[in-house]
């Protein structure tokens, strides 16, 4: 996503004192009761006013403050890269937003420490000068309480895109084994359920194992029933997505570059690339949240935003070599 557009994010995700907040809930979303004791619920203004505390820190150009909103460990995903407090606030510099609009909101309680707010952002003003390009973004930021304090950890923006029309795909018909005459078939065995634990990246890569091997119901006995997921396209609940991953092949999926980060004893979040040869974006970064419900670890949150590569620089004679991309307004 333009460096412009993740800036913007980036400051939203920002937005966290201990002010009182609200949210809207937005796409759809699962209904469902948690697995385990249902946690408490928190003033939806209450986290919606920590997001935009934040932008107004950004817009005073008060980086100070803005980093006293964030965690030592506080990490901010981008289209273009994994960045760490110091390089989140240093992204902000000329990003200058005179009118930020709001919508969507939905606020994701995930215990009484820790919450999960993701919301659409479009903001307008200048980057080093220039006027900012319209986008809209699906923004996300996690916030937790710190010795009484509410801090952001994280956050990750997605720009909008709507989804073309996906072409129906014929349905493979059975194919029915001969037996002998009076003898049933046998039936088929039962997949075996890895169990999940409170390795976050363990968990993902027995997701994405089961998502290659097409098996949508292991895929998703391991999302919480109040599971949310955030695309370019939509924001799903849990149905929504096993029904998602049901229409893509992912067998050839390659995942790196991996980063976890712990939200509490019962939360641990992880990010990562994903490669997915002859897909467009071939590319993204993904995040999920994972939580100890009744002593079984379940995916809260997930969101993907396709990556940029570093660009190159051509110079004749000379061989290409990447060069980093510099944050400008992302958090």
């Amino acid at each position: 996503m333009k460096k412009t557009l993740a800036l913007v994010s980036l400051l939203v995700l920002v937005t966290a004192c201990n002010q009182p907040s609200t949210n809207k809930g937005p796409e759809p979303t699962a209904t469902a009761t948690p697995e385990a004791t249902p946690t408490p619920k928190m003033a939806e203004d209450e986290n919606a006013a920590r997001e935009k505390a934040s932008w107004e820190a950004i817009k005073k150009k008060d980086y100070d403050g803005f980093g006293n909103m964030l965690t030592a460990d506080q990490i901010y995903v981008s289209s273009d890269g994994v960045y760490d407090k110091a390089a989140t606030i240093n992204g902000l510099k000329g990003f200058e937003p005179t009118e930020v609009m709001f919508s969507d909101w939905k606020s994701i309680p995930v215990d009484k420490d820790i919450v999960v707010v993701t919301y659409t952002v479009n903001v307008k003003g200048n980057q080093n000068g220039k006027p900012l390009p319209p986008e809209s973004v699906r923004a996300t930021s996690a916030w937790v309480n710190r010795d009484g304090k509410w801090l952001s950890i994280y956050h990750q923006d997605t720009a909008v895109k709507t989804a073309p029309t996906p072409t129906p795909t014929p349905t493979p018909s059975k194919v029915v084994q001969p037996t002998r005459k009076g003898t049933p078939a046998p039936p088929a065995p039962a997949a075996t359920l890895a169990s999940s634990g409170a390795d976050p990246i363990v968990n993902e890569k027995m997701v994405w194992d089961a998502l290659k091997r097409k098996d949508y119901d292991a895929f998703a006995a391991f999302l919480a029933s109040d599971a949310i997921e955030v695309e370019q396209e939509a924001v799903y609940d849990k149905a929504g997505s096993v029904k998602a991953v049901s229409s893509i092949d992912l067998s050839k999926a390659l995942l790196s570059e991996w980063k976890t980060v712990k939200l509490n004893d019962n939360a641990m979040l992880v990010t990562y690339m994903v490669r997915l040869p002859g897909a467009t974006p071939d590319q993204e970064r993904h995040t999920t949240i994972w939580v100890n419900r009744g002593g079984k670890w379940l995916a809260l949150f997930h969101q993907g935003t396709p990556a940029k590569l570093p660009e190159v620089r051509v110079i004749p004679g000379v061989v290409a070599t990447p060069t980093p991309r510099k944050m400008k307004t992302k958090m």
